[in-house]
């Protein structure tokens, strides 16, 4: 059987979730499968060379560990790692940056700027979010008022995004291996992110996601598609989780649970064989 590394940090405190229940029930069932190395994000240069896949699961955000991680990418150049997800993505994985060119391509998506000079291109609000563009499970994210924007984001470094305050129904994230689509959960209650439930989406939802994953066109891994319903009934995207994105597998149903579980370890297959 080929090893992986399989890379987590089990008592990361992410808001809402227990990132060891959703890893130990996915590596309980890969070992199947596969020889597993379980080890921190921090710790995966004294267990790289000994993989023949490195797997990026829940790391918690890159920024705790910045200067690991820009190293970590220029390893999997220099010594040609075999990375699952594959380290070729446009979105989370290299920060929130694209969010901007999607924006500027008028895809539909927040609108996002990082410049006080682009605020036309946003909608007029009274209220603005702004956030920092290496950001991830809201940290550093704050709530502005439009009279106080400017002195807030002259605060911050210039590495930080500017978006409308959006009123939206609900949130809704889609899951793809590989481009294919598995499943979809939604939150009905906006105020309670997450406490999720199964969503059966339309064929226009599905066409929604489906143009932002042939965008990003990763060769191969879990990527998650998290949009907003606004008041009009459209989808926007909030963001494109390219790295190493929260499953909730435990919201799934046994049988959706494990069918993801058997489509992931085909994808692990077809990425050994790079």
């Amino acid at each position: 059987m080929h090893t992986i590394l399989f890379v987590t940090d089990l008592y990361y405190p992410a808001k809402g979730r227990n990132y060891y229940e959703e890893d130990l029930f996915l590596t309980s069932k890969l070992r199947e499968t596969f020889h597993l190395v379980i080890c921190h994000p921090e710790d995966i240069a004294a267990f790289e060379d000994h993989a023949d896949l490195i797997v990026f699961r829940n790391a918690g955000p890159v920024a705790n560990f910045k200067v690991k991680y820009e190293a970590f990418r220029k390893r999997v150049i220099a010594k040609h790692l075999n990375t699952y997800n594959s380290l070729d993505g446009k979105a989370d994985m290299n920060g929130k940056e694209y969010l901007i060119e999607l924006t500027n391509a008028q895809l539909p998506v927040i609108p996002t700027i990082d410049t006080i000079d682009h605020l036309d291109k946003l909608p007029q609000g009274h209220m603005y979010i702004i956030k920092p563009k290496d950001g991830a499970d809201s940290v550093g994210l704050k709530f502005v008022e439009k009279d106080k924007l400017v002195e807030e984001v002259k605060a911050h470094s210039k590495d930080t995004l500017i978006q409308p305050l959006i009123n939206f129904e609900y949130e809704v994230s889609f899951y793809f291996i590989d481009k294919q689509f598995q499943y979809a959960l939604y939150a009905p209650d906006k105020d309670k992110r997450w406490e999720l439930k199964e969503y059966t989406p339309t064929d226009k939802d599905l066409h929604f996601a489906k143009r932002f994953i042939e965008w990003n066109n990763i060769h191969w891994g879990i990527q998650r598609i998290d949009a907003c319903r606004n008041e009009q009934g459209e989808l926007l995207l909030v963001e494109l989780e390219d790295l190493n994105p929260y499953l909730s597998l435990l919201e799934l149903s046994e049988e959706k649970r494990n069918n993801f579980v058997e489509v992931m370890k085909d994808s692990l297959q077809k990425a050994l064989k790079g």
